[in-house]
């Protein structure tokens, strides 16, 4: 399967993942979208030995959109540190069934991780094992049977954008595991890695990064409400 790069440079690479790829390597043995950039980038450049293709950060099989590659260690090191200190502005898409009730606003609520289940719950704030979630979110365009909405996490929990906006009412188109009533055909859902915004770990440069959509009827129907 080809890779869809959308940045380059000597210190990294941008692909946008399609939905149902996994980022890294897991108990299904599936390869993941690691090992296709190192081939990439082995053939591109046509490399002798073993390729570097450092793994960033992640993001949900069933999601598509922008996951970023360090091609040396340094960058690596670099890039894990911005992630960390939430120096990286991410801003997603979201196709759901039920409009919101505010155009936009901010979601906050307490999370759980259920490991058994790979899924997360909401709680109190006063469960002193939950991690405060909070998103911005705002309706970008509206179809006959959906809303395009888009998101700006402040945290990185797990699962957070999928169990807020079912918290909100809105599950995300497909995600039957939070609240969507049916499933995707390819087992997808219609949530996006729209754009990574940083400062370049090496040049300084601000970075912007745009990803499109995956080409499938919902996902261009909000695409064309948006023009």
């Amino acid at each position: 399967m080809e890779v869809e790069v959308l940045y380059e440079d000597n210190h990294l690479i941008a692909v946008n993942k399609k939905p149902s790829q996994i980022v890294q390597g897991d108990k299904t043995g599936d390869e993941p979208l690691s090992e296709k950039v190192k081939t990439f980038l082995k053939e591109k450049y046509n490399k002798p030995g073993n390729v570097f293709a450092g793994v960033i950060h992640r993001i949900d099989r069933p999601v598509s959109g922008v996951v970023l590659f360090a091609k040396t260690s340094k960058a690596l090191t670099r890039m894990n540190e911005l992630f960390r200190t939430r120096e990286i502005q991410k801003t997603y898409w979201a196709v759901v069934k039920n409009k919101p009730p505010h155009e936009s606003g901010t979601l906050i609520n307490y999370l759980i991780k259920d490991e058994k289940n790979n899924r997360s719950k909401t709680y109190s704030a006063d469960n002193k094992s939950a991690l405060k979630a909070e998103l911005d979110y705002k309706i970008l365009a509206a179809t006959n049977n959906f809303f395009l909405l888009e998101i700006n996490p402040t945290t990185g929990r797990h699962h957070q954008i999928r169990v807020q906006l079912s918290t909100m009412g809105c599950p995300i188109k497909g995600d039957v595991k939070y609240g969507f009533k049916r499933t995707n055909e390819d087992a997808s859902i219609h949530l996006h890695a729209r754009k990574l915004t940083f400062e370049h770990p090496v040049t300084k440069e601000k970075m912007e990064i745009i990803a499109p959509p995956p080409n499938e009827v919902v996902w261009n129907a909000c695409v064309q409400a948006l023009k």
